[in-house]
């Protein structure tokens, strides 16, 4: 039986070789009825392979032991597949097709624990470096409350927190922040200086409503002043 003139990574000029081997009707055997089939098997396996991997350590969907019994059942199917692809590749030398199986699952293995680790760290996000504005915004959303002069944070409604310290012991206190807010005070009644009347000038338009004799000034401010105000005028 001849033996192949070419070298497995020199795809071109092999495959050419196979087909023309394989037409010449005086050689024996026909190494593309083994080639084809095989490369089929192996890459069927394989992908069943890759998608119980997915489905078992991404998804999820299946328990992981159940998920290994499975790659450990397809596995020799596809070491299978590769081994009659590179027996019908190199020409029925078993050696170099033995060497040539090795070195097609090694590189598959290889290839798919990259793809792995890289579809991992890319779908969870952990692995790509933080920019520089992520972590401005991370940072003023984790600001602490800035210190007011006497060392205490702010705190809505109430003043500083004051640390008083002793011997062995410390104290909290807190002093609450009062706002006075005036409240408008409605007019008071007042006595007319003529009749004696008791009535409230800005309902009377500014007149007694008695003898008709215009309020004075100065009632009228005594009426809308504040209590205490008018208190002190009177």
């Amino acid at each position: 039986m001849p033996e192949s003139q070419y070298r497995a990574r020199q795809v071109g000029a092999k495959t050419q070789e196979v087909m023309n081997y394989d037409r010449d009707e005086a050689l024996p055997g026909k190494p593309l009825h083994i080639l084809i089939p095989g490369g089929l098997v192996a890459l069927a396996a394989l992908a069943v392979i890759v998608i119980v991997g997915y489905q078992t350590w991404f998804k999820g969907e299946i328990a992981q032991s159940t998920g290994l019994v499975l790659i450990a059942l397809l596995a020799p199917f596809y070491v299978g597949g590769v081994f009659l692809f590179s027996y019908g590749y190199e020409l029925y030398n078993i050696p170099r097709a033995i060497r040539l199986t090795a070195i097609i699952v090694f590189l598959t293995f290889a290839a798919v624990v990259i793809v792995a680790v890289l579809f991992f760290v890319l779908g969870s996000g952990k692995g790509l470096p933080e920019s520089s504005s992520d972590k401005k915004s991370s940072g003023k959303s984790r600001a602490q409350p800035k210190p007011t002069s006497s060392g205490g944070p702010i705190m809505p409604n109430l003043g500083p927190l004051v640390v008083l310290g002793g011997p062995g012991r410390t104290r909290e206190v807190t002093r609450e922040v009062v706002k006075e807010v005036e409240v408008p005070v409605a007019p008071r009644a007042i006595n007319c200086p003529y009749c004696g009347r008791s009535y409230v000038p800005a309902d009377e338009n500014y007149a007694c409503p008695a003898c008709g004799a215009a309020t004075p000034p100065e009632l009228i401010e005594q009426s809308q002043a504040p209590k205490d105000r008018s208190n002190g005028t009177a």
